[in-house]
């Protein structure tokens, strides 16, 4: 399995709830191919007049994160689709419409999604498994935490969460989907590298699939605002690339090695890196408080 088959959560910039308008690709819902359309694993596509067209079968039973990202991920593989703000904007052309409604679409893959990471289906579920049992204390705060999959889980099995996103798009998603679902999430929008909290506010940071979006400044920057914030544990976890990816909007290929480093970079009373469908660094704050 590749590096890329585990980055299944889109980067934040990818998340505005209004309408995409003069964007391409364009996107269609359908149960077969397109008379024209290429078959392209879970996705056809042609283009017409210039401008690439997708057609998908996923509808409110079957939308999901890992669909999604599955299918571009083909089309990014061999040729068709390229650049960050093309897949962003097929993803979002995808999900919305899977069904009659776009408030009903984002029900279904939030739904979906959460769902195939907390049974194991979603090939990122392994990711969240670690990252839940290397949580500690009853807070969690989850920085960059777009669709906040993770978030929402942490709240379901009863912490106390917090979520920020530099995303607004991505915060409003996750904010309704907290309260439809009725799991408290206090999600904000916030920079990594500047965290809206307090010092020793929170128990466990996390940084999921988050540093390698940033660059080697914003990296150092995001390490030390989260040392700030948290209590007892932060907890990083990143792909291993050869390359970065582009249309994940990557900017980092961060290895084992970089892990090491980047603890060197920061102040800290602790730090254990390891390797477990990615790389880890589990950072101790200086100065714990007494337990």
């Amino acid at each position: 399995m590749t590096t890329i088959d585990q980055s299944t959560t889109f980067p934040a910039a990818l998340l505005d709830p209004s309408p995409v308008r003069g964007r391409v690709p364009r996107v269609l819902r359908s149960g077969l191919v397109p008379r024209g359309f290429a078959r392209c694993g879970l996705l056809s596509w042609r283009r017409a007049a210039g401008v690439l067209q997708i057609a998908h079968p996923f509808d409110e039973e079957t939308i999901s994160d890992s669909v999604v990202v599955d299918g571009l991920v083909s089309l990014v593989e061999t040729g068709v689709l390229s650049g960050q703000e093309d897949f962003e904007s097929a993803a979002v052309g995808i999900i919305r419409t899977s069904a009659a409604t776009s408030a009903d679409a984002w029900s279904a893959f939030y739904d979906n999604s959460i769902r195939e990471l907390r049974c194991g289906a979603s090939a990122f579920a392994p990711v969240h498994r670690r990252a839940r049992s290397l949580a500690t204390g009853s807070s969690i705060l989850e920085v960059g935490s777009c669709f906040g999959f993770f978030a929402l889980a942490c709240a379901m099995d009863g912490y106390d969460v917090s979520a920020c996103d530099i995303s607004p798009g991505a915060v409003s998603l996750l904010a309704c989907a907290s309260r439809r679902l009725g799991v408290p999430v206090d999600v904000v929008v916030g920079d990594a590298t500047a965290l809206p909290y307090d010092d020793d506010s929170v128990d466990t940071v996390s940084l999921i699939h988050l540093l390698e979006h940033l660059d080697a400044h914003g990296v150092e920057a995001a390490l030390s605002e989260a040392l700030r914030v948290a209590r007892r544990r932060v907890v990083v976890a990143v792909p291993f690339e050869e390359e970065p990816s582009p249309h994940f909007g990557h900017r980092l290929r961060l290895t084992e090695k970089e892990l090491h480093s980047l603890a060197n970079s920061v102040a800290h009373s602790g730090a254990e890196v390891f390797v477990d469908h990615g790389g880890w660094l589990v950072l101790t704050p200086s100065d714990p408080p007494v337990r």
